[in-house]
C-alpha cells in the first residue's frame, strides 16, 4: 500500500494577522508545520510527502525541512489561489505508485500516529475516510438582519441536534482514483474540505474518531491553546 501525503501550507492566514507565514510560526521553538511533518514522515504507512507552499514561504519551508531532517519529502510545489487549487497542484505531483492520498492542513500540528493509522486503514477498506470529533457546544442557525445603518440584529433560526453533528478535521484519506475523479469533476466548486467533493460523487465517506487537540491554527487565540498543548505533549514524552 503506497500512501502519499499532501501537506497544505499555501494559505495566507489573514485572520492570524501575522507577518510570518502561518505554517512557520513557532510553537515551543518549532515551526507549526514541523509537528505534522514529523508525524507523517515517521509513519510506516506514509511512503512520500508533497508539501504545497506559496511564493512567500517556499524557500523557508525548504530550509526548515532540511534543518529538521524531515524524510520522505517527494516535492515542494506552489499552491493555487484557493485551497482547491493547492490540492490540485499537490495531486499533480503524485505518481503512478500511489494507492491512497492523505490530505492534511499544515496548520493542524497535533495529529498523532494512531489517528493517521486509523484513517488510512478505513480509507483502504471503504475508499474515503475523514477525521472528526463530536461537537461539544450547542449549535444554532442564526439569521442576520440589518437594523439601521450600522447595527445588526441576530435571531435564532434553528437549534440543531448536536448528537448528529461532528466537527471535521484533517487528515482526510481517499483512494487515488476517487479523489482525482472528484477534483476533475467538481474542483471548481467552492467547498470547505476535500470530502465534500467526494460526497458529490455519491460516495459514502466514513468518519474516524479524532482528537480534540487536533486544532487548526486560525486566530491568535489558537496560538495560546497550541502553546499549552505543545508543552503538555513534551511533558508526556519525558515521562
Amino acid at each position: 500500500m503506497h500512501v502519499t501525503a499532501i501537506l497544505l501550507a499555501a494559505g495566507k492566514g489573514l485572520r492570524l494577522k501575522s507577518k510570518i507565514s502561518k505554517p512557520l510560526i513557532k510553537i515551543d521553538s518549532r515551526p507549526l508545520i514541523i509537528y505534522s511533518l514529523n508525524t507523517l514522515s515517521k509513519h510506516p504507512y506514509i511512503k512520500d510527502i508533497i508539501v504545497v507552499a506559496n511564493r512567500r514561504n517556499l524557500q523557508d519551508l525548504r530550509n526548515n525541512i532540511k534543518r529538521f531532517s524531515i524524510d520522505k519529502i517527494k516535492d515542494v510545489v506552489l499552491g493555487g489561489k484557493k485551497r482547491q487549487g493547492s490540492v490540485i497542484n499537490g495531486l499533480r505531483a503524485i505518481d503512478n505508485h500511489t494507492d491512497l492520498v492523505l490530505i492534511h492542513d499544515g496548520v493542524r500540528p497535533f495529529i498523532d500516529r494512531d489517528i493517521v493509522s486509523s484513517v488510512i486503514k478505513t480509507a483502504k477498506l471503504y475508499g474515503a475516510a475523514i477525521v472528526g470529533v463530536p461537537v461539544k457546544a450547542t449549535i444554532k442557525g442564526v439569521r442576520c438582519q440589518v437594523s439601521g445603518v450600522r447595527a445588526k440584529c441576530y435571531t435564532v433560526d434553528k437549534t440543531f441536534n448536536r448528537e448528529s453533528l461532528w466537527e471535521i478535521q484533517t487528515p482526510q484519506v481517499f483512494k487515488k482514483d476517487l479523489i482525482l475523479k472528484a477534483y476533475n469533476k467538481f474542483g471548481d466548486m467552492d467547498v470547505t474540505d476535500d470530502a465534500m467533493l467526494v460526497e458529490k460523487l455519491g460516495v459514502k465517506v466514513r468518519v474516524v474518531l479524532g482528537n480534540y487537540m487536533n486544532i487548526k491554527i486560525t486566530t491568535p487565540e489558537d496560538l495560546v491553546i497550541a502553546e499549552t498543548i505543545a508543552k503538555n505533549l513534551m511533558t508526556d514524552a519525558k515521562i
